[in-house]
């Protein structure tokens, strides 16, 4: 054989070899550049998704635009869904249809999402849409009803994640410029703005509890705004959009938002325990109409205020404290229980005043009580405790 032949014969393995990891090489040079482009048009979507402000705007109008763009990856659309059994004449299904729709706002790089408590209220499934119109499957971590707050918890990468800027609402004035954004009507990262009309309403929960101090709004706010940001002219988060006062549930001018002093104070809480460790005196009050009837068959003073005490659980911090409750004397005549009239300097008129009044408060906190006794008014101590439903 030739030697040229033997040459060829001996090489082809190698030739083969070598060209296998040539066409290696080329196709993860061609992975890198199409993971390369990738990142490259998504930076350049993400800069060139901010048209350029026009000159002629005004100030205002500047810093508006520039906060919407600062906020709104802060922001998230809720879906929610619920499941039905759905029979027919051979099988029974389980259907899963659309609810509703909400809004919502990114609390932590941890994947916590606050929300209104009736967006998510009978739902069996919710989803979040981010600012980049990820989605991504939501669990419930907790809920306070009696405040219209709920927290939930995604499970996406901390680098999607941006927390919004939270502020305080305690120096709030009516007056200032206020800007919410939410999903009205199923319209994703909507933007609206007003000022702050009104401070210190009060507006109905779902649990019928009232929640206080609540800001009162010119900003539209529409269905599907709930649960999502009001913010000040810094940015910053002052309250939560939680309901229009309107029959129709159309805006008609008044927008409300629980103040994010009260959010702060329970989201944490919520994210903890999974719910709120509210103090208690641990005590059964009577209910406010029949205070009112004592007053008015003059087994009151027609002054007086408060929370009437009905009886106490052993051993709870009313009966520590020595509050006495309604019960009977030797002769089988009835003996008024104590009226709380004032707990830590906050007079208390009904028994939301109370659930204000101790929800400023924590476990373990001791607190003056002024109560009237047998007419007569005199001071106490009391050491809140756990709410304990064991009575």
């Amino acid at each position: 054989m030739a030697p040229e032949q033997q040459s060829l014969r001996y090489d082809t393995p190698a030739r083969k070899s070598s060209i296998t990891q040539k066409w290696l090489i080329l196709i993860l040079i061609v992975l890198i550049g199409l993971m390369t482009f990738e990142l490259f048009s998504r930076k350049l979507r993400q800069s060139t998704s901010r048209i350029p402000i026009r000159a002629d705007l005004t100030q205002s109008e500047r810093r508006t635009i520039e906060l919407f763009h600062e906020s709104s990856p802060s922001v998230v659309h809720i879906r929610t869904a619920e499941f039905a059994l759905e029979a027919d004449q051979f099988s029974m299904n389980l259907q899963k249809t659309p609810q509703g729709s909400g809004t919502g706002f990114i609390w932590d790089r941890l994947g916590h999402i606050v929300t209104n408590f009736h967006v998510i209220q009978k739902a069996d499934e919710a989803t979040v849409t981010l600012a980049d119109n990820t989605i991504w499957k939501a669990k419930l971590v907790g809920f306070l009803p009696s405040k219209d707050l709920a927290v939930l918890k995604i499970n996406a990468p901390s680098e999607r994640l941006k927390p919004i800027k939270v502020g305080y609402s305690a120096d709030l004035q009516v007056g200032q410029t206020v800007l919410a954004i939410g999903n009205p009507f199923g319209l994703d990262q909507s933007l609206t703005t007003g000022i702050i009309s009104g401070l210190g309403r009060e507006i109905i929960s779902a649990t019928g509890q009232s929640i206080r101090d609540v800001i009162q709004t010119d900003a539209s706010i529409n269905p599907g705004n709930s649960g999502g940001p009001l913010l000040d002219s810094s940015g910053h988060l002052i309250g939560v959009n939680t309901a229009i006062y309107s029959s129709s549930h159309v805006y008609a001018g008044i927008g409300y938002a629980v103040p994010v002093d009260l959010i702060s104070r329970f989201v944490p809480q919520l994210i903890r325990y999974g719910l709120i460790q509210i103090p208690s005196l641990n005590f059964t009050g009577l209910d406010d109409f029949v205070t009112r009837k004592l007053k008015s068959d003059k087994l009151l003073p027609q002054d007086a205020q408060g929370v009437m005490v009905r009886d106490v659980m052993p051993g709870g911090a009313a009966d520590l404290a020595g509050l006495q409750a309604i019960r009977l004397d030797q002769s089988g005549n009835v003996i008024l229980g104590d009226l709380i009239m004032q707990l830590d300097n906050m007079p208390i008129t009904n028994a939301n005043d109370l659930l204000d009044a101790l929800e400023a408060h924590k476990v373990g906190d001791e607190v003056p009580l002024i109560v009237l006794r047998n007419n007569k008014k005199m001071k106490l101590t009391a050491k809140l405790q756990e709410w304990k439903n064991d009575r």
